[in-house]
C-alpha cells in the first residue's frame, strides 16, 4: 500500500485524463482469481441529492434512480456486465416481426410483487401505457421517445405485444430504459400519481424506510423471481451533499462508493488515503451540462441574444481549466464525443461557440446584443442545481464568460425539488441543465429538444415543427450514414441556427470503489447503475 501511495504522490502535478490514467495504473493490482458470489451483508453507498419524487416515469435524475431502482424490475434491461447488451428481466423471451412493426414478449410466470400478488401482462401493459400514453396531468418524461408505438396489448396473462406505426432502430434498447419501472396495474388504475410518493415493485429489494436528508434502506426480497439473488441482505443509501463529507465517508470505508463520479483531484485524495483498498473504474460519460433558455421571456425570445450567449463561452479554455477541478472535459455537440453519432471536428468548428478564436467570437456576441437592443450591463439570473459537482463550477464559469461580453449575471443555486419544479413551470431566465442518458442513441439524446408540446422535458418552451419532423425522419431511417446526416441537421438547428439551448462540456466518469464490492462494472452512464442484484460483498 505504501508503494501505491508513493506512486500517487509522484503524479499529483500531472493534469487531466493523463493524471487519471497514471493514478488508476498506480493502484491496479494483479487480477484476483475468480470467486463465487458470497451471500450476505449490507452495501452502503452515497447519493449527493434527494429524490424529487419516487416515480421513474416522471423523473430524469440519478437522485431518484440510485435509491429507488433496486425495488423494481423491468420488461427488458441492460446487462451491466456486458453493456449495452439487452437481456430479459420480466420478459422470458421475445420476437420481432420481419417488418419490425410487431414485438411480442413472453412474460415470466410466478413473479411476485412485494405485497405477495402475482405479476401478469396486465401490469406490463399498464406500465407502458402510462409511459407512452399518459393521461390527464400525469407527466411522462420520455413519452416522445416512443412516438413509433401505436398500441400496447396484453392478449393473455403471459404475453405483451407492442404494435408500431413504423419500424425504428434501437426499439428494444429504448424499452430497456432504466427509468421504466414496472408498476402494478391495480394501483395505477386507482391513482396514477401513487408511485410518486410510494414504492411497490417486483425488484430484488423491498422498501424499508426513507428519512429525508439522512438515508434510504432496502432489504432483500426473499420471493424475488431469480432464485439465489440478490446476494446482498440489503442496502443503505446515505444522502450526503457535501463533497468533503462524501470523500471522508468513502476514504474511511463508511460508504463503499458513490455511483456517479469524482473529479481527478478528488480521486487523488481518495487514493492517498485508501490506497490499494480502492479500485477505480473509468469511462467516457453519456452526460453533460447544457444551458436551457426560457424562450418565452424577453430578450431571450430573440435568437440573436441566444446566439450571443453561446458565442461568449470559451469551451476549449474551459475544458482545460475546469477539468482540473471537476469531472468535465470533452467538447462536443449533442451526441457523445468520440461516439458513433458525433460530428466531425470540422462540422463542430462551424457551430456558434465552438471556434478556437474566442476574442473574435465575443466581438460577434457584443455586436449581436447591440443589434438586439440589449444594453451593456443587462442583468439576468442563472438558476442552478445545489449539487456542487460539477454544476457549481460550470455555473461560476458561465457567469464569468458572460461578464466578458458586458452582461451582469446572478448565480442562484436551489435544491433538487425546486430546481425541477421551476424548470417545468418556466420560472427561470437561464438554467444550468443536463442531457444525460442511458445509451448513445439519437432517439434518446435528442428528445429533450423537441417542441415543448411534444416533449415534457423541453424546458425552453419553444415550438419548432422542423425539429419535430427531423426527429421522426432520423428515427425511422435504417441507413446509419443517412440517419447521422439528419441528426447533425437537428444539432445545427438547436445549437447554431436558433440557439434554443447549448452544451457547455461533457463529463468523464471516474468511479472509485472499495474492492470489497464485487460484481460492479463501470459503464458509460450512471443510470443503468447501480445493478444491485448482481453485486456482492467480499469478506
Amino acid at each position: 500500500m505504501a508503494g501505491a501511495v508513493g506512486r500517487v504522490r509522484a503524479v499529483r502535478a500531472v493534469p487531466g485524463w493523463l493524471a487519471i490514467a497514471v493514478l488508476v495504473a498506480a493502484v491496479l493490482a494483479p487480477a484476483a482469481p475468480a470467486q463465487q458470489p458470497r451471500r450476505g451483508g449490507t452495501l452502503v453507498y452515497i447519493s449527493t441529492a434527494q429524490p424529487p419524487s419516487f416515480d421513474g416515469h416522471r423523473e430524469t435524475t440519478f437522485a431518484m434512480l440510485h435509491p429507488v431502482k433496486p425495488h423494481y424490475s423491468y420488461l427488458v434491461k441492460f446487462d451491466t456486465q456486458n453493456y449495452p447488451k439487452v437481456v430479459g428481466d420480466l420478459a422470458e423471451s421475445w420476437t420481432a416481426s420481419r417488418d419490425g412493426l410487431t414485438w411480442t414478449f413472453k412474460i415470466r410466470s410466478g413473479v411476485k410483487f412485494h405485497d405477495g400478488s402475482t405479476l401478469t401482462s396486465r401490469d406490463i401493459k399498464a406500465t407502458y401505457d402510462k409511459i407512452i400514453f399518459p393521461k390527464g396531468d400525469v407527466v411522462s418524461a420520455r413519452q416522445a421517445m416512443y412516438q413509433s408505438v401505436r398500441a400496447v396489448e396484453a392478449p393473455d396473462p403471459q404475453t405483451v405485444v407492442f404494435r408500431l406505426k413504423y419500424a425504428t432502430p434501437g426499439f428494444l434498447e429504448k424499452l430497456a430504459s432504466p427509468f421504466n419501472f414496472v408498476y402494478k396495474a391495480e394501483i395505477l388504475e386507482r391513482d396514477p400519481h401513487w408511485y410518486e410518493r410510494n414504492i411497490m415493485g417486483t425488484g430484488p429489494f423491498r422498501f424499508v424506510e426513507y428519512v429525508r436528508g439522512s438515508h434510504w434502506v432496502g432489504r432483500r426480497f426473499e420471493d424475488y423471481y431469480e432464485r439465489g439473488k440478490p446476494y446482498l441482505d440489503g442496502y443503505r443509501v446515505l444522502f450526503i451533499a457535501s463533497r468533503s463529507a462524501m470523500l471522508a465517508a468513502i476514504k474511511s470505508g463508511q460508504a463503499l462508493t458513490e455511483f456517479r463520479g469524482v473529479s481527478p483531484a478528488e480521486l487523488a485524495d481518495i487514493l492517498r488515503s485508501a490506497g490499494d483498498k480502492v479500485a477505480v473504474g473509468t469511462s467516457p460519460w453519456q452526460c453533460n451540462n447544457t444551458v436551457a433558455i426560457n424562450t418565452k421571456k424577453k430578450p431571450f425570445d430573440d435568437p440573436r441574444v441566444r446566439r450571443a450567449l453561446t458565442l461568449a463561452i470559451d469551451r476549449w479554455g474551459g475544458s482545460q481549466a475546469l477539468s482540473e477541478i471537476a469531472f468535465v472535459k470533452p467538447v462536443g455537440a449533442m451526441m457523445l464525443p468520440g461516439g458513433a453519432w458525433a460530428m466531425s471536428d470540422a462540422e463542430l468548428a462551424r457551430l456558434a461557440g465552438y471556434g478556437r478564436d474566442i476574442a473574435q467570437a465575443r466581438q460577434q456576441a457584443r455586436a449581436l446584443l447591440r443589434e438586439a437592443g440589449v444594453p451593456e450591463g443587462f442583468s439576468f439570473t442563472l438558476k442552478n442545481r445545489d449539487i456542487s459537482m460539477p454544476y457549481e463550477a460550470v455555473g461560476v464559469y458561465l457567469v464569468d464568460q458572460w461578464r466578458q461580453i458586458g452582461l451582469n449575471v446572478r448565480h442562484e443555486q436551489v435544491e433538487a425539488g425546486r430546481y425541477f419544479a421551476d424548470q417545468r413551470a418556466g420560472n427561470y431566465d437561464l438554467v444550468v441543465d443536463f442531457a444525460c442518458d442511458f445509451i448513445d442513441d439519437p432517439d434518446v439524446q435528442l428528445l429533450k429538444f423537441l417542441s415543448a408540446d411534444v416533449s415534457p422535458v423541453n424546458y425552453g418552451g419553444y415550438i419548432d415543427r422542423q425539429l419535430d419532423a427531423l426527429y421522426v425522419r432520423q428515427s425511422r431511417t435504417p441507413d446509419k450514414a443517412q440517419r447521422a446526416a439528419l441528426v447533425h441537421q437537428f444539432e445545427r438547428r438547436v445549437l447554431d441556427e436558433q440557439a434554443y439551448a447549448f452544451y457547455v462540456l461533457w463529463w468523464q466518469r471516474i468511479i472509485p470503489y472499495w474492492k470489497t464490492l464485487r460484481g460492479y462494472k463501470t459503464t458509460t452512464n450512471h443510470y443503468v447503475e447501480p445493478d444491485l442484484a448482481e453485486y456482492w460483498l467480499a469478506e
